[in-house]
């Protein structure tokens, strides 16, 4: 069953839906909040209602400014907002009649895993972390052998002024273009165009073909450096062919050998974009390999039953 909910983050309401199985409670809680410029219509519901069969209640929401949420200035993404908006949706799931407050994962997809990482890293009541085709950046970490910069990261994302004229903004621009030479767009491949003029353009996505980037430079927005932090069980579901640049296989790699924590990583394939088309394979392969990481780690065998 879902129903419409809303919850507030930095002076906003996001929107919401609230997945709830048809099991016993209290029930263990999934968070999730798409990637780039998407809502959650564009197939992150399918993820949810998968999640829902499997005996979790699930919370999907859009980001601040985004689909059908609030905020201004609208389409901006701010990473320091989104990771906020996830603790924010931590904290609203366990105002929810049924939810176990000691079983919440964090999920997240393309940009949105880096900020589900960073949740996971300083949030002790996140107890399972999913993320799939994560862009945590096109170039390794910068060196943090003191772990200042995690620090710093994580003191930004709990009370740190992330005011985006302090940082490097870019746009606005199109999310997505067929024309890179007459007009510039924020994710350049063919694949992302196709997925978001197919999926985006859809009645009642909410989605607009416009973005405007804050780029963090103090501190700089590097996800994976807090991965040490991270203790909770992990899945990494990576395509090894990813062709977005920010989504660098590698980049996802050196955080995943960083996680304090148990993880597992799973080669998918498709690109990017490959495991957000629905119905196909890789969509099945990609929701039956999380359900079963998040079954494994989250449920008690009577939730199973």
């Amino acid at each position: 069953m879902r129903q419409d909910v809303a919850f507030e983050s930095e002076g906003a309401e996001l929107s919401g839906w609230f997945y709830s199985p048809d099991t016993s409670p209290p029930w263990p809680l999934v968070v999730m909040a798409h990637g780039t410029s998407a809502t959650k219509q564009m197939v992150l519901d399918r993820y949810a209602e998968v999640f829902e069969a499997a005996g979790f209640a699930v919370l999907l929401y859009d980001h601040r400014g985004f689909g059908a949420s609030g905020g201004e200035p609208r389409q901006q993404i701010n990473p320091w907002i989104q990771s906020r908006g996830y603790r924010d949706a931590i904290t609203f799931g366990t105002t929810l009649d049924n939810i176990d407050p000691t079983r919440i994962a964090v999920w997240g997809d393309s940009y949105s895993s880096g900020a589900a990482l960073v949740v996971a890293a300083l949030d002790e009541r996140v107890v399972a972390l999913v993320v799939q085709c994560p862009a945590l950046g096109e170039d390794m970490p910068p060196t943090d052998s003191n772990g200042s910069l995690r620090e710093s990261m994580k003191r930004m994302v709990r009370s740190g002024t992330i005011d985006p004229g302090a940082n490097e903004i870019a746009g606005p621009m199109p999310v997505v273009w067929d024309d890179q030479d007459r007009s510039p767009s924020a994710l350049k491949p063919e694949t992302a165009f196709r997925w978001f003029t197919g999926y985006g353009t859809r009645p009642g996505t909410n989605w607009q073909n416009e973005v405007t980037i804050v780029r963090p430079t103090d501190p700089e927005w590097s996800p994976g450096l807090c991965a040490p932090d991270v203790s909770c069980p992990a899945l990494f579901m990576v395509s090894p062919t990813d062709e977005m640049a920010r989504a660098n296989p590698a980049v996802a790699r050196d955080a995943f050998e960083r996680l304090a924590g148990s993880k597992e990583w799973v080669d998918i394939p498709g690109g990017h974009f490959g495991l957000l088309y629905y119905p196909s394979e890789t969509f099945d392969r990609a929701s039956t390999a999380q359900s079963r990481f998040l079954t494994e780690n989250f449920l008690s065998p009577g939730d199973r039953e």
